[in-house]
């Protein structure tokens, strides 16, 4: 048995609505007040898609952009300026195998986590005179969660049917875990996957060719499956 160190005055937890853009602020404000200072910020909020871009509604790839994205970029901007005072701090993202890669009927989610990987890489040649402040991209791959039980669909408020089989995911302890060792160690970038995902991770980096004539092939498949209902 384990006993924590920690007292009541060691814990705060806040309600926040990412797409509440206004709130961040003052979210940030009551964590300095609590804790005085903010060492880490894992931005780890978003929903994924399941969808077909035909078949798709144009305001689900603005509610994902405006969730996944924006609302990561408001909070991050926020915890930023009070680091940039302090000169130190860690600011761990979680994007995704496909802020890399693309894959069918995630069109919408691969774009918000491209854009992430994009602004996060571009914010870390801003902040070359604070060598303190470390920006860690995150990439897990499948992961046992929720995520599938909330994905957007072809239109906002409807719901996925068929969430599937989640047993061949990475457990989540052990990918938090691997964040963790990411993050303690100051990665640019990590991929957390097992294989035979991770492989197509390395092929879409080194082999793109191969990528694509791979990620077509499953792909046909994956489309299949998600209109027979599997």
């Amino acid at each position: 048995l384990e006993i924590s160190s920690l007292d009541e005055k060691d814990i705060l937890v806040l309600r926040l609505d990412l797409t509440d853009r206004s709130s961040h602020e003052a979210a940030t404000n009551s964590v300095l007040k609590h804790f005085g200072k903010i060492d880490v910020l894992v931005n780890n909020g978003g929903r994924s898609q399941r969808s077909l871009f035909v078949d798709t509604n144009l305001d689900v790839y603005s509610a994902i952009i405006e969730l996944n994205y924006l609302g990561t970029i408001s909070l991050t901007k926020h915890v930023l300026n009070h680091m940039i005072q302090r000169k130190k701090g860690k600011i761990v993202t979680v994007s995704s195998v496909m802020g890399i890669m693309g894959a069918p009927l995630a069109s919408g989610y691969c774009a918000s986590k491209h854009a992430l990987q994009g602004f996060f890489n571009s914010l870390r040649t801003e902040l070359t005179d604070y060598p303190e402040i470390s920006i860690i991209n995150i990439c897990p791959g499948p992961v046992q969660s929720k995520i599938i039980q909330n994905v957007f669909t072809e239109n906002l408020g409807k719901s996925i049917e068929n969430s599937g089989d989640q047993s061949h995911k990475m457990p989540t302890d052990r990918c938090a875990r691997l964040t963790l060792v990411s993050a303690a160690n100051d990665l640019k970038e990590a991929w957390i996957s097992d294989h035979p995902y991770l492989a197509v991770c390395y092929l879409w980096q080194y082999a793109p060719t191969w990528a694509w004539w791979l990620m077509n092939r499953m792909g046909k498949r994956r489309i299949q499956n998600f209109k027979s209902g599997m």
